[in-house]
């Protein structure tokens, strides 16, 4: 076993790729696991499978020669599930679940999993959040992160492999496409590039933490290269901003006025969340680097490339 062999398991979606890219170019041997391979993502030292977690054999092939293990699979979003809850126990919870009964099979694994930092804490009664804050998630989505967080707390006690939990915020960047109801920097952009009207749940004045696509590639390569005492780290900026205060940069950027039209705010979204990321700062020296207005600026360059 190499400790510079990675296992991607959801590689080639928007993180996953990210991260493909920022670990081959770093000298690791990567390899990336997807239902849905991008001809376009193909890396030095990387070794692409088509397949997900109830590949149990192709994942039995890779696992004897691979340390590190990212989870980054994640298939519904707070309003994707927020009338069927069934549908985080079907996509997310089970699969996982079965992933940690194989992985019990194995000695000295790191298993790094991808949660949400955006869910998990509800409306905190602090801002900045931090790691130890009270988790009161207010969509099925985010109660499926906490359950399966809170299996892998029971599942490194019991087999005695590292965990790490990572929860980012909300991320953006270049490399992401479009999905309804997947990342609101997107969303408005797409919207401004078809010239077409946009929905606003509420009036808002909804804050979030946005970070950078290649802020969370670096911070996720930290935290497999470097050991760390911790099991749980917040991934963002500490800094938010609201909706409309995202809409006016984006406008400035583009030089184009959104269309919107505001509809009733929804149970499942959270008034206000930014991370508190001193944790990691602290542990590893990771700081994010990229301003939202200059990563929007960046992805909107992309888009129109």
């Amino acid at each position: 076993m190499n400790r510079n062999n990675i296992l991607l398991l959801g590689g080639d979606g928007f993180i996953g790729s990210a991260l493909a890219r920022q670990l081959s170019e770093g000298g690791y041997q990567v390899h990336v696991v997807s239902r849905h391979l991008q001809e376009s993502t193909d890396y030095k030292n990387c070794s692409r499978y088509k397949g997900n977690l109830a590949d149990t054999g192709l994942i039995t092939e890779l696992l004897p020669t691979c340390e590190t293990i990212v989870r980054l699979a994640s298939r519904t979003s707070p309003g994707v599930s927020a009338r069927r809850p069934s549908l985080e126990a079907e996509l997310n919870i089970r699969p996982t679940l079965q992933f940690l009964q194989l992985l019990s099979n194995y000695d000295n694994k790191h298993l790094i999993f991808i949660s949400s930092g955006g869910t998990l804490y509800g409306n905190p009664k602090k801002i900045p959040a931090s790691e130890d804050m009270a988790l009161q998630p207010l969509s099925y989505h985010g109660a499926g992160k906490l359950a399966i967080e809170t299996f892998l707390g029971t599942f490194a006690h019991l087999s005695g492999h590292r965990v790490t939990i990572v929860r980012p915020s909300n991320v953006y960047g270049p490399g992401q496409h479009f999905q309804s109801g997947f990342g609101v920097i997107r969303t408005i952009l797409e919207h401004l590039r078809n010239d077409s009207e946009m929905e606003i749940w509420g009036d808002g004045t909804i804050v979030r933490d946005f970070l950078y696509i290649d802020d969370i590639a670096r911070a996720l390569e930290t935290l497999i290269r470097a050991e760390h005492p911790r099991r749980i780290y917040n991934v963002g900026t500490g800094r938010g901003y609201s909706l409309m205060d995202v809409i006016g940069i984006i406008e400035a950027v583009s030089g184009r006025k959104l269309k919107t039209r505001h509809v009733s705010n929804r149970l499942v979204d959270v008034q206000a969340i930014v991370l508190d990321a001193s944790c990691l700062k602290q542990d590893t020296g990771w700081t994010p680097t990229v301003s939202l207005e200059e990563g929007i600026q960046i992805t909107w360059n992309w888009l129109n490339s």
